[in-house]
């Protein structure tokens, strides 16, 4: 019997170019150490922005005003508002992720696991408080302490990978534990320290978008989009407490199942099942293209749960988030007018002295101290492959701050003298601290020439 399967057709030449283009970029958009420099490339874009003679656009364009109606019922709010408080939410969507996977099998899964990375953190997080503070105390600055204790999670991870794999794995697990605690801290401090009121009415709504999560979880329900209404009603409520909306994304990671939901069937073992199915229905072509459609659609859902959902948030989201929000974020918020930064005042120079100091030396000695004080006293030891000279790369590292340190900085101050001098100090302590870290993991990891 003749084979009625037609040829394949030839690939014209623009399509073989587009899908060689494609799968490049795919490549390139998961190296960790690109997400890093498209960030930091988007904050010397909005430095020179806010610097330039285009100034006043500047501020004009994050200022700008996006209004939706219905009826009488308006809601108008600036681009920047929609960037800090409502893409940031998925950043942090993806933070909350990330910490409930760790406390599941990773860094956080046990005490013993824990106990270096939450120490190193803790000190990382304290001493960079305390030389801010002994700057700053019983002045309008005291308010900014919090801002050099996070650590940049993709920015510190990139600048790690571009020092290649001379880098021990441990190094890397450490610094990744260490971010993630530091991200813990910023979150409670968020929480409690830059929340002035409580509007417990719409703790109430925050309340029951909670609910309608669980129950929409414990209903089977997987499918992303059908968790953006209960999500937008958590953000909502947190926004009308007074807590800061974008901890509804935080809040919604941590309630990520970490398992497949039950089912009778493995879905590898669905996934097996359905393409012998599928295969045996496109070799009877007579029965035309609706024959396959339930099989094409059982195939997406098991492809779907073969990843429990906590992964799938991180791994379908996390581009999103590397090469759109955070990017943006740094557009946002990194324009900083040397101008308005007026250095020569000495609250403006003692925020950025203090935010500086705090972060390219208290960061690394906390982290650094801590970590000794654990190991010396039998708490804990280092993790295989990983010598002091890699808990102090860790440390250096741990000092820039960038994102999570910028987010705080508006948290912290309204006068935009003193936010304009906060900003630019977390732009230069971030790329000093990133720079030193650098220069000690090319001389101390570096191949040996013969």
């Amino acid at each position: 019997m003749p084979d009625k399967t037609p040829a394949p057709a030839a690939i014209p030449r623009p399509q073989v170019l587009t899908e060689r283009a494609l799968s490049a970029l795919e490549r390139f958009s998961h190296i960790e150490a690109v997400s890093g420099i498209v960030l930091l490339l988007a904050a010397v874009i909005a430095l020179v922005w806010a610097n330039s003679p285009y100034a006043a656009s500047y501020e004009h364009f994050w200022n700008t005003q996006l209004t939706i109606g219905l009826g009488d019922f308006t809601v108008s709010r600036s681009l920047h508002f929609l960037v800090n408080d409502g893409l940031m939410t998925i950043f942090f969507l993806v933070v909350g992720a990330e910490i409930r996977q760790e406390i599941k099998d990773g860094a956080l899964a046990s005490l013993k696991l824990a106990t270096l990375p939450l120490g190193a953190a803790l000190g990382g997080v304290m001493m960079p408080a305390i030389i801010y503070m002994l700057l700053n105390h019983g002045t309008e600055a005291r308010a900014g302490w919090a801002i050099p204790t996070a650590t940049d999670i993709a920015f510190a991870v990139g600048v790690l990978a571009l020092l290649g794999k001379s880098i021990p794995s441990g190094v890397r697990i450490l610094l990744l534990a260490l971010a993630i605690i530091d991200d813990i801290v910023a979150i409670l401090i968020i929480a409690v320290g830059y929340t002035v009121s409580l509007d417990y009415h719409g703790l109430l709504v925050a309340v029951g978008g909670l609910a309608l999560v669980l129950v929409f979880q414990r209903m089977g329900i997987s499918k992303a989009y059908a968790y953006l209404l209960p999500g937008a009603i958590v953000w909502f409520g947190l926004l009308k407490t007074g807590v800061h909306p974008t901890l509804a994304g935080v809040i919604l990671g941590l309630m990520t199942p970490v398992n497949r939901k039950p089912a009778t069937e493995r879905p590898l073992e669905t996934i097996g099942r359905t393409l012998h199915e599928l295969m045996e229905r496109v070799s009877h072509s007579d029965e035309g293209a609706q024959s396959v459609a339930k099989p094409l659609k059982q195939l997406r859902h098991a492809q779907r749960e073969v990843l429990p959902p906590v992964q799938r948030i991180q791994v379908g989201l996390h581009p999103w988030v590397a090469f759109g929000v955070m990017p943006l974020f740094a557009l946002a918020n990194a324009g900083v007018s040397l101008a308005g930064a007026n250095l020569n005042e000495a609250l403006s120079q003692s925020v950025f002295v203090g935010v500086m100091l705090a972060l390219v030396l208290g960061k690394p000695i906390g982290v650094i101290l801590a970590s000794v004080a654990l190991v010396k006293l039998n708490i804990c030891r280092l993790p295989d492959g990983v010598t002091w000279t890699g808990v102090v790369l860790v440390g250096l590292l741990a000092g820039i701050g960038f994102t999570m340190s910028i987010f705080i900085s508006s948290l912290a101050f309204t006068d935009q003298a003193l936010l304009s001098a906060a900003k630019l100090s977390v732009l230069a302590a971030s790329s000093m601290a990133a720079v030193i870290g650098l220069i000690w993991g090319k001389a101390k990891f570096s191949p040996r020439q013969p």
